[in-house]
């Protein structure tokens, strides 16, 4: 939809390639960079912790470099404008016991996966920069975010599509890991409010209000498909799926899968006036729906690729 718009550029690169990167803050002299490029799937740090330190660590590191030299060549009125939006997770609080409270933003760091400390380490990084080199940073750390497009390696897709197929719906351990769940659209107003009005050096927790067992998003996804597209028939089933619940398959829990993740994101509340706006419910209903319909994008995205993928994750948790 913004293809043609005159203010959208877009050019594929890596943020490691520091001169593509000099080159085009020198080209387009932006206000501000909203950092989202990293390795962001824990399953996949498991197996290939070297591209999470490439590109969460050093990367962060080379975009912090490249727009410290792009200031130092700015005006004083845009250095004085200048944001640099680091978006970073929950998960590198770790792990919480069931009775804890969420965690705020002063939660001592406890990352427990490569993923999870490799965003930790980039955090630090741009908190450094912002206390040595007065660095006009803001971090923000996120829950898990749901919604339309997103790649289906993650529970929610991969559920919603397998259920589709008529395979098993993978469940880590007994399903009972808690995890807090952002509607996408509400994580991206987040950010454009603490672009507009957070304090530099600050960082916010942006939280969905939704904690729900690993177990009771499965079950939810299973339920809105019967609703939706109920009693179909799949190729090499011999009979209907009546109840898609049928297909939950519990498999051998990842190593080191930390229980619980909650955010306190009343700092963001209370201080720029945000809170989301999405109920899980209708969330995850709008999220299966669209997947329901977008038949050609999910067929595009299904490559050998992603194939290979699942059967190196998922064939030899039975």
């Amino acid at each position: 939809a913004i293809a043609k718009d005159p203010r959208y550029v877009f050019v594929r690169g890596d943020i490691n390639d520091r001169a593509l990167v000099e080159s085009l803050l020198r080209q387009h002299k932006p206000r501000a960079i909203v950092h989202f490029a990293a390795e962001s799937h824990v399953d996949r740090s498991i197996y290939g912790p070297g591209d999470f330190v490439q590109t969460n660590i050093v990367g962060t590191f080379n975009l912090l470099e490249a727009a410290r030299a792009y200031l130092g060549e700015s005006t004083a009125a845009a250095r004085e404008q200048f944001r640099f939006l680091h978006v970073s997770t929950d998960e590198v609080y770790g792990s919480l016991a069931a009775d804890s409270p969420p965690a705020t933003e002063a939660f001592p760091y406890a990352p427990s996966s490569p993923y999870s400390a490799s965003k930790a380490a980039a955090d630090h990084l741009v908190r450094a920069y912002c206390c040595t080199y007065g660095f006009p940073a803001i971090i923000t750390n996120c829950s898990n975010n749901y919604g339309p497009r997103q790649f289906p390696e993650k529970l929610i897709p991969l559920v919603t599509l397998n259920a589709l197929a008529g395979k098993p719906l993978p469940v880590y351990g007994d399903g009972l890991n808690i995890r807090d769940w952002l509607y996408v659209t509400d994580h991206c107003e987040a950010l454009r409010v603490v672009l507009a009005r957070g304090r530099i050096g600050e960082t916010y927790n942006i939280g969905g209000n939704s904690e729900k067992t690993n177990l009771d998003v499965v079950k939810t996804i299973c339920a809105t498909l019967d609703e939706l597209r109920p009693n179909p028939l799949i190729p090499h089933h011999s009979s209907p799926i009546t109840h898609y619940s049928s297909l939950i398959t519990f498999v051998k829990d990842r190593p080191g899968h930390d229980r619980r993740y909650a955010l306190d994101a009343s700092k963001i509340r209370d201080q720029l006036g945000w809170q989301p706006h999405a109920r899980f419910e209708s969330g995850i209903r709008e999220t299966v729906a669209w997947y329901l319909a977008q038949g050609d994008w999910v067929a595009g995205i299904m490559s050998g690729e992603y194939r290979k993928w699942v059967e190196k994750q998922y064939g030899v948790r039975d």
